[in-house]
Parts: structure tokens; sequence; C-alpha cells
């Protein structure tokens, strides 16, 4: 039986996991008690003893988890920032070409980030195609719900005593230095990043980024980019779907509580709207998380998810 340790069960993607994880009967999960979750002996003593490890920490104590694993054969999903970039590592985006197939061989799998997914989603296989060049000017707008902040921010909106500003949209990276912005840039192939302005909003979780492209950005029209990605997005848990939408809108709710994304074109041939809806703490962390370990593990990458 495969043996499971999460090293940060405690935060919000953590217990997704652990939730996710709970009804698995080809796992064995290894759990500390509380007094040692933070005790670096007994958590190499985890680590080391596992087949597989999820990093649910912030980067430096990622960066430490690996340092305690040495040279251990144990497999390493991290969902922090900490190695998105490193070549070392491999990005786990199954759905990108040639990716899963990599992942399925890699002891040292970086999760990617919630915005990230969505951006790479819509934007990677279009410069790997040439439909995109890498020089274009991108700009990206996110929407999430509350609970991508974790538990600090999640207790912030669930305050009765809240600062009414909560109430409605925050817009946040306005210096253009979100974290992500490295790994949307290099998983891409842009030359430079995009404009990125994520805004949180008064919901507990889903997810929805848009990708604005001019027709001087491409020679493909609507019609080709929605066949193409069809025709890309034919395995794993991300799927395309014009149809999805609501009496003419698009609620970054939809896929809460869910563990794949749908992407959609809208828009025309002069300006076109590219947007992945997903669940921030689904597709967006710990159902990739998941998606990532049943590869390596060989069985069917939705096993264990919601997708329905």
């Amino acid at each position: 039986m495969t043996k499971v340790f999460i090293d940060g069960s405690a935060g919000t993607t953590g217990l997704r996991i652990a939730e996710r994880l709970a009804s698995r009967n080809d796992l064995n999960i290894i759990k500390l008690p509380e007094e040692k979750r933070k005790d670096a002996t007994a958590r190499k003593e985890a680590i080391v003893s596992s087949d597989i490890v999820f990093l649910c920490l912030p980067d430096a104590a990622a960066i430490e988890a690996v340092s305690l694993a040495g040279d251990a054969k144990v497999k390493i999903i991290d969902t922090s920032t900490a190695h998105r970039v490193d070549p070392a590592w491999t990005y786990g985006f199954p759905e990108l070409t040639g990716q899963r197939e990599r992942i399925a061989e890699s002891n040292r799998i970086a999760n990617p980030g919630c915005h990230a997914s969505g951006f790479i989603a819509l934007v990677a296989p279009l410069t790997e195609s040439g439909i995109l060049k890498g020089e274009v000017s991108l700009s990206c707008f996110s929407l999430t719900g509350y609970s991508g902040g974790g538990k600090k921010m999640i207790a912030e909106y669930e305050d009765e005593n809240r600062s009414p500003l909560l109430k409605a949209p925050r817009q946040y990276g306005l210096t253009q230095q979100h974290k992500h912005l490295k790994e949307m840039a290099h998983l891409c192939g842009l030359e430079n990043p995009p404009v990125f302005c994520p805004i949180v909003a008064d919901f507990y979780s889903g997810m929805e980024v848009t990708v604005s492209i001019f027709k001087k950005d491409t020679k493909a029209s609507i019609d080709e980019i929605r066949a193409f990605y069809r025709d890309y997005y034919k395995n794993g848990l991300v799927f395309c779907n014009d149809n999805e939408d609501e009496n003419g809108m698009l609620s970054a709710s939809l896929f809460s509580g869910r563990d794949d994304m749908c992407i959609s074109v809208h828009g025309n041939d002069d300006r076109m709207i590219l947007t992945a809806r997903f669940d921030n703490l689904g597709k967006g962390a710990s159902g990739a998380a998941i998606q990532n370990m049943n590869i390596l593990l060989g069985v069917d990458e939705k096993t264990g998810l919601c997708v329905e």
C-alpha cells in the first residue's frame, strides 16, 4: 500500500487533500500528532518513510522539507511557489503536451498556482502551436473566492464584525509583482509577463481567469481557436465548452467544489475573451496535486476527485 504524508496538513490546501484522500483504500496516510507537526525530526522521519509527500507549506518551509528528504527515493509534490520554475522540477500541469509523461517519471513535481493554472491552460497551447507569438503583450484578470487566501483570509471574510469593504470585490497584486507571474510567463514561453489583475471577492471558492486577445495578436479566427482547444484538451481534467454560460453571463463559482476546469472562448474575430473556470482549491490546488499523485501511481487521473 502506498504511504502518503501531507506536510502542512492543517492549512487550507492540506486539509482539502486530506479530505479527498480519506476514502481511498489504496493509500496509507501517515499522520503526525499535533505536538509533532512542526518538529523537524518527526517531519523528516515521516518524509523519508513515505512513498509520496505533499508539501502544503510556505516557500521557505517547503525548501526545508525538500532538504529533510535528502537522498530518499520519496516522490514530492510541492504546492508552494518555491520550485515552479526550477528546471530540476517537473511542472504539474499534465494537460500540456508531453507533461503527463514527464510527471509519471518524476520524483519532484511542482504543483501549479491557482491563477497560473487558468492562464497557462488558456495561453500555453496557443503559444506552443504558434497561434500566439512569444512576444505578444497580454492582459489577464482573475476572480477568486476568498479561500484562496488561506486560513487568515477565510477568518477575515467570515468574521461577523468584518470591514464593510469586504462586501465588494477587491483587486490586489497592484505592483505587478504577483508570485504567479514567473510561472505564467515561463510555461507559456512569453517574453514578458502579462499585465495581471487578480481580484478576490465575497464567495468561498471558485475562480474565473480571463485573457483578452485582439485581432492583431493572431491570424486565427474565434471558431478556429475554439476548435483548437476542443482538440487539444481531449484528455485530463480540462475541457472546452463554449455553451457553459448562464444567460449571457459567466459565474466564477460555477465549478466550486469540483476538481476539473472548463475553458471557453467568447467575443468575435476582432476581440476575443478566453476564460477558464475552476475551483481555486480544486484544479487550482489540491485537486491538481491529487491528479499528479494518481499519475505517479498509474491509476485513473480522476480517482478520488470530484468532476461531476
